[in-house]
C-alpha cells in the first residue's frame, strides 16, 4: 500500500512543479510583450502636435483628397488596426520632419483623416478627422 502512495504522488508533484514553472514563464512572457509601464500608456497626439498638423493643411492648396465611405470610416478607431486595402498615404515629409512622435509611431493620410498608428502594428492611437480639405 505505501508503495502505490508513493507512485501516485510522484507524478502529482512532478505536475505541479511544472504547473508552478508554466506559470512564471507565462508571466515572464506576458511581462516581456508588455514591456515597460510606459508601453502600456494610450499614445495620442498632443494638443500642439494637432495644431501644426492643422495649421499644415490650412495653409496647403487643395489636395484633392476624397472623403473614405462612411463603412470605411467607422473603422477607423483607435485601438484597432487601419482596415485592410485601406488607402494610406504616408504624411508629406514637410510635415514628418516639423513633428515630435513618440518612436515607432508615424501619421499618415487616409481620405481626409490623419490617424497617428504604430508602424508595426498599423494599429490607430489617435486620429484627427476632415483635417485634409
Amino acid at each position: 500500500m505505501r508503495r502505490v502512495v508513493r507512485i501516485t504522488l510522484a507524478p502529482i508533484m512532478v505536475v505541479l512543479a511544472s504547473g508552478a514553472l508554466s506559470a512564471l514563464d507565462v508571466e515572464a512572457q506576458a511581462r516581456g510583450r508588455r514591456g515597460d509601464a510606459a508601453a502600456t500608456q494610450p499614445v495620442t497626439l498632443s494638443a500642439q502636435v494637432k495644431a501644426q498638423i492643422g495649421d499644415f493643411y490650412s495653409s496647403r492648396t487643395t489636395t484633392g483628397a476624397e472623403a473614405l465611405p462612411p463603412g470605411i470610416r467607422r473603422r477607423l478607431e483607435r485601438g484597432k488596426p487601419l482596415p485592410p486595402g485601406i488607402a494610406k498615404r504616408s504624411a508629406p515629409p514637410e510635415l514628418s520632419s516639423r513633428l515630435s512622435l513618440p518612436e515607432g509611431f508615424e501619421i499618415v493620410e487616409v481620405g481626409l483623416d490623419v490617424p497617428l498608428v504604430e508602424v508595426a502594428t498599423d494599429i490607430v492611437h489617435d486620429v484627427l478627422m476632415d483635417i485634409i480639405r
